[in-house]
C-alpha cells in the first residue's frame, strides 16, 4: 500500500489486519478440529476480547515506536519489520497450536517449554509437522505476503503523533485488561468459558499468545476459602488413608506380590473392542485383539477416566496418586515438595523397584520423577542400547515398544523377588509409524494411529508370552492403562468427559477371572487399589481411592479441562469453575448434549464434594502436605467423598 496514513490511522489500520489474521488463524484452528470444537458466534465474539488483549501485549512496543515523533524511511522500515516480525511469529504459533491440540484438547501455556525441555527429536517432529500440513505453510506465507503490500506508514507529523499516543494509551491498558471498568481485572484463560457451553470450546475463544502470555509465572495453586474449618472439610474428603485394621502389623496382613504396572502411550479406552460392545450397534472390534483377550481373565470398570490429557499427567496420577489440576503437577513449584509413590512405598516394605522408559534418558523429565517416588533404578535408551546396539531405536522418539518390551519382561526376571516395576511404552505416539517390517501387516486404516495401536497391542501380547514364562509370573498382579487418551473417531469420545476414557485393567494370574465392575475408576485410583489388594496397613496420602473395596456408589473420578473442573459421581458428570457449577449432565448421556444444572438433587452435594477435593489438594500442594503425618488430627478413613 503505497499511500501513507496520519500516524493513528495508519497504527490502526495496520493493528485492524492483525485482527483479520487472527479470525483467520481461529478458523484455520476449527477447520483443523472440527471433531471436537463447535463454532458459535459466542465464541467468535469473546475471541475478540482475547485477540484485543493478545494484540495489543504484542505489538506494544511496535505502537509506540510508531507514534514517536519520528520520520526518517529507515526507522520506519524497521518499525514495519518490527510488526511483520511479531505478527507473523503469533501466527505461526497459532497455526501450529491448531495441530497440537487434538493430544492436550487446550491451547498451549508456557509449561511446554518444560515439558519438551529435554528432547532432542523436537526439529525432526517439527520437520515432520511441516511435511504432514503443508498448507498451514502455504497459509502462513500467503498472508504474511498480504500484510507487507497492505501495510500503512504514517505521516510526518509531531503534535499528531503526541496526540495519538496520549489517546491510545488508555485504550491499550483497557484492551490488554479485557475492558474500562474498575471491576475488570485482567481477563485470563479461565474467563473464555463464559463465551462457550463445553470447556473444549474454551481453546476457540481463546489464542495461543495470550495463553502464553497470561501464564507467565502464573501461580498455579490458588487456595480457595470453600471451607473455613478443617474439620468440616476432612469430614467430607481427606486424602489420608488408613490401614483397615491399625492394630494388625504390616507383616501379618501384607501379601508380597509382585507389582508390574504397564502405562501404554495414548492407549485410549475408545480403541479398545472388549470395553466397546455396544459401540457402533454391536459391531465394533477396535485394534486390540490381545488386550481384548487380555480383559476376559481381568477385572475392569464400567467407567474409567484419565486424569490428565498429557504424558507428564500420566506418571503423577498412576504413580503417586496426584491428579492434574490447572497445570501438570511435575512442571510446577509443588513437584519439589515432599511425596512419594507405589515405588517408593513399596520399597520401604523390602521391594526391589525400577522404571522402563524406552526413550532418552531424562526425556520428559520421567527419570527425575522415577528417582523422586522411589524408584531404585531407570532403565532408558542409554541402557537397551548399551545391551542391544541401536538398531531398535525409531528413530524420533524411542526404542519400539515390541523389543524394549521383551528387553522389560526380561530384565525384570533379573530382579529380586518381590519387585515393583513400571514401563512407559512409546511406539503409539505421533508421528505415529510402525518398524518397517511391519508396515505391510499394520497397514493404514482409519485413523493414522490405529496402525500404532495394532502395533502396541502385538508387542503387548509377545511381552505377555514371554512374562509367562518366568518363575516370578503367577505372583504378580499386573495393571495396564494408558497415559492419556488420543485422536478419535466416535462422538461418545469426543466429549468433555469422553476425551479422557482410558482403560484401568488389572490382571492377576493367579486368579484369571474376567469381570467387569460396575463402578467408575481413574487413574489416581490405582495406587490406592494396588495397596488394597496387598494388605497394606501403614498410613499413606492419595487422592484417589481403593476403588475395589469401595462401594459403587462411592466411586468417582475428576479432571481438570480449560479451567473447568469435572466431577463423577452419582450417576453426573458436575462442571464447575472454581466459583460455580456450569453444567450437569448424566453420566449415560454420552454426548453431553442436554444440561441439567439446577434439576437434580445431587447438585448442591457434589459441588460441596468437589470443593472439598479441590482445597484440600490446593491446601497440600502450597503447605508442602503431601505425606501424612501424625500431627494432624484426620478422623476418617478416604474410601468414600460424601
Amino acid at each position: 500500500m503505497s499511500k501513507t496514513y496520519s500516524p493513528l490511522l495508519a497504527v490502526l489500520w495496520n493493528l485492524l489486519l492483525v485482527y483479520v489474521v487472527y479470525q483467520i488463524a481461529r478458523l484455520e484452528y476449527f477447520l483443523e478440529n472440527t471433531d471436537y470444537l463447535t463454532y458459535s458466534f459466542n465464541a467468535w465474539h469473546g475471541g475478540l476480547l482475547f485477540d484485543t488483549s493478545a494484540i495489543i501485549y504484542t505489538n506494544a512496543l511496535y505502537i509506540l515506536l510508531m507514534l514517536l515523533p519520528f520520520r526518517q524511511n529507515g526507522y520506519q522500515q524497521c518499525c514495519k519489520w518490527l510488526y511483520l516480525i511479531i505478527n507473523g511469529v503469533a501466527l505461526a504459533i497459532n497455526l501450529a497450536d491448531s495441530v497440537y491440540f487434538q493430544y492436550t484438547m487446550r491451547r498451549t501455556t508456557t509449561t511446554v517449554f518444560s515439558e519438551f525441555s529435554n528432547e532432542g527429536n523436537l526439529g525432526s517432529i517439527i520437520g515432520t509437522e511441516f511435511i504432514h500440513h503443508w498448507y498451514l505453510v502455504l497459509l502462513f506465507v500467503g498472508i504474511m505476503w498480504l500484510l507487507w503490500r497492505l501495510y500503512a506508514t504514517p505521516k510526518k507529523h509531531h503534535a499528531l503523533n503526541l496526540a495519538s499516543l496520549i489517546v491510545i494509551v488508555p485504550i491499550s491498558v483497557a484492551g490488554i485488561r479485557g475492558g474500562f471498568t474498575t471491576a475488570v481485572r485482567p481477563i485470563t484463560i479461565s474467563n473464555a468459558n463464559q463465551y462457550v457451553q463445553r470447556p473444549t470450546d474454551a481453546a476457540l475463544v481463546l489464542n495461543t499468545p495470550f495463553s502464553l502470555i497470561r501464564t507467565i509465572g502464573m501461580n498455579v495453586f490458588t487456595v480457595p476459602a470453600y471451607f473455613k474449618n478443617e474439620a468440616d472439610m476432612e469430614a467430607i474428603y481427606n486424602p489420608v488413608h488408613h490401614p483397615i485394621d491399625p492394630g494388625l502389623s504390616s507383616d501379618s496382613c501384607f501379601t508380597r506380590k509382585n507389582i508390574v504396572v504397564l502405562i501404554v502411550e495414548s492407549f485410549g479406552r475408545e480403541y479398545i473392542g472388549a470395553l466397546n460392545k455396544d459401540l457402533e450397534g454391536g459391531k465394533y472390534k477396535g485394534y486390540t485383539p490381545y488386550v481384548d483377550s487380555l480383559i476376559s481373565k481381568s477385572t475392569t470398570f464400567r467407567y474409567s477416566l484419565c486424569n490428565g490429557r498429557k504424558s507428564i499427567d500420566g506418571m503423577p496420577s498412576i504413580l503417586s496418586s496426584i491428579p492434574m489440576f490447572v497445570e501438570p503437577f511435575i512442571l510446577t513449584p509443588a513437584s519439589m515438595n515432599d511425596y512419594t509413590g507405589l515405588a517408593g512405598l513399596l520399597a520401604k516394605e523390602g521391594y526391589e523397584t525400577a522404571f522402563f522408559h524406552g526413550a532418552q534418558n531424562g526425556s520428559m523429565g520421567f527419570e527425575a520423577f522415577a528417582r523422586k517416588t522411589g524408584f531404585q533404578k531407570y532403565f532408558g535408551r542409554t541402557e537397551y542400547e548399551a545391551a542391544h546396539g541401536t538398531d531398535d531405536y525409531d528413530g524420533t522418539w524411542a526404542i519400539w515398544d515390541e523389543p524394549f518390551l521383551q528387553y522389560y519382561a526380561n530384565e525384570m526376571s533379573k530382579m529380586h523377588e518381590p519387585f515393583m516395576t513400571a514401563v512407559f511404552t512409546a511406539s503409539s505416539h505421533h508421528p505415529f509409524v510402525v518398524p518397517e517390517q511391519y508396515q505391510k501387516i499394520f497397514p493404514e486404516e482409519g485413523l493414522e494411529i490405529h496402525k500404532c495401536i495394532r502395533y502396541t497391542d502385538m508387542a503387548i501380547g509377545r511381552f505377555f508370552e514371554t512374562a509367562s514364562r518366568q518363575p516370578w509370573f503367577n505372583n504378580t498382579i499386573f495393571v495396564l492403562t494408558s497415559d492419556h487418551t488420543n485422536m478419535s473417531d466416535h462422538a461418545e469420545y469426543q466429549s468433555d468427559l469422553g476425551g479422557f476414557c482410558s482403560p484401568i485393567i488389572i490382571y492377576d494370574p493367579s486368579q484369571p477371572e474376567g469381570k467387569t465392575e460396575d463402578k467408575i475408576a481413574q487413574q489416581i485410583d490405582i495406587l490406592p487399589t494396588i495397596l488394597g489388594m496387598l494388605g497394606y496397613s501403614k498410613n499413606y496420602l492419595a487422592f484417589g481411592i481403593d476403588v475395589l473395596n469401595t462401594p459403587a456408589e462411592d466411586t468417582w473420578a475428576v479432571n481438570y479441562l480449560n479451567d473447568i473442573y469435572q466431577y463423577v459421581k452419582y450417576g453426573y458428570v458436575l462442571q464447575f469453575d472454581g466459583q460455580q457449577t456450569k453444567a450437569v449432565y448424566r453420566l449415560d448421556d454420552c454426548l453431553m448434549k442436554n444440561n441439567l444444572k439446577g434439576k437434580t438433587d445431587v447438585e448442591t452435594k457434589m459441588e460441596r464434594e468437589l470443593k472439598a477435593i479441590i482445597q484440600q489438594y490446593m491446601e497440600r500442594m502450597k503447605q508442602n502436605r503431601l505425606l501424612p503425618t501424625s500431627q494432624l488430627p484426620y478422623h476418617q478413613p478416604p474410601q468414600s467423598v460424601g
